[in-house]
């Protein structure tokens, strides 16, 4: 238990020395889930252990603390697991051609290998090497989009410095490439990475998909973000990343799979529950009928739509539709054998 306290302690240290706002009794009761004589109990451990500790407080009267960076100094090392998490993360989004995401994370997992001292370094890489076996992420094949280099760090700083940005795109509709100017307002990263922006400063933000940008400059004179524009709201709209109308989803997985479909979360608006057969029935709203119908199919049998009738309608065309193309195909080819 003594441990544990310890380690609570060290984890608070690091936590405050890593903030520049500092930490409220509030912030350190939501990070830790104690209650707030514990947490004081906690932060006053944190200023008898260190002299450096100070008052940070801010413009809304509430009271914060932080430590300087440098405190900790030796006291903190960064785990075997920590760096073959951020060496998977860039394999990762190599893999899925953002490579200048991918240098960024690998450029952060270096730096933290220069700050390990050598003997603590030399006796975490072995398990790190073990790690990155086990994980296999660099191997792992699959398709993923081609994107024009420089292409995300330019659209970082319109998206940071509230600039337009003039770009050549290509329709999904016509494959025709166009040139227009929309007002950035931030990334969603999901099976495609999408840029969300609007036409016009105060229109409705629409998306972009990022593989179909050719060239892509950046204006001199910022615009004023719509105030009521909240990015994670617009993403929860989607099941996925396509934009459409949120509308009510009930499914119903069979009793055998209900165990493994209850630890997916489908969308954050989900609930579920069990039915009296050991069923599982799930419930959230969202858009996007054509990637929940897509995702469905990897269920194979198990999934039920109860609601809506238009996503069972939307499943049952692709099915078909995919029959029909490759269908045909296979059984000229079965002929010719």
């Amino acid at each position: 238990m003594h441990y544990l306290k310890l380690e609570q302690i060290l984890r608070l240290a690091l936590a405050f020395q890593g903030t520049r706002e500092g930490l409220s009794i509030a912030d350190i009761q939501a990070e830790f889930g104690v209650a707030r004589r514990t947490a004081e109990r906690m932060r006053d451990a944190v200023a008898r252990v260190f002299p450096q500790f100070e008052r940070c407080d801010g413009g809304d009267r509430v009271r914060r603390w932080r430590l300087p960076p440098g405190t900790l100094g030796g006291l903190v090392a960064v785990s075997a697991e920590e760096l073959a998490e951020l060496d998977t993360a860039a394999a990762e989004l190599m893999r899925r051609g953002l490579r200048e995401r991918a240098e960024l994370v690998a450029s952060a997992a270096q730096k933290l290998r220069a700050m390990t001292r050598p003997d603590h370094l030399r006796r975490i890489e072995p398990d790190l090497e073990l790690l990155m076996e086990a994980e296999g992420s660099a191997l792992r094949p699959g398709p993923r989009p081609v994107l024009p280099p420089g292409l995300l760090t330019k659209l970082r700083r319109a998206i940071l410095g509230a600039l337009p940005v003039t770009m050549e795109y290509r329709s999904r509709r016509s494959g025709v490439p166009y040139t227009t100017t929309v007002h950035p307002y931030g990334l969603l990263y999901g099976s495609r990475p999408l840029l969300v922006a609007a036409p016009q400063a105060w229109d409705q933000p629409k998306l972009y998909r990022l593989d179909r940008i050719g060239t892509l400059e950046v204006g001199n004179t910022p615009f004023v973000r719509r105030a009521d524009f909240d990015l994670a709201a617009f993403a929860t709209r989607a099941f996925g990343t396509w934009q459409e109308e949120p509308i009510d989803v009930v499914l119903r997985f069979d009793a055998e799979t209900a165990d493994e479909a209850s630890q997916w979360r489908f969308h954050p608006t989900q609930s579920s529950e069990r039915d009296g057969n050991g069923r599982l029935v799930v419930r959230f709203r969202a858009g996007g009928l054509t990637e929940m119908a897509w995702h469905l199919f990897t269920w194979g049998p198990s999934v039920e739509i109860l609601e809506p009738a238009a996503l069972k309608e939307r499943l049952v065309s692709l099915l078909a539709e995919a029959l029909e193309h490759h269908g045909g195909a296979v059984a000229a080819s079965r002929l010719c054998a």
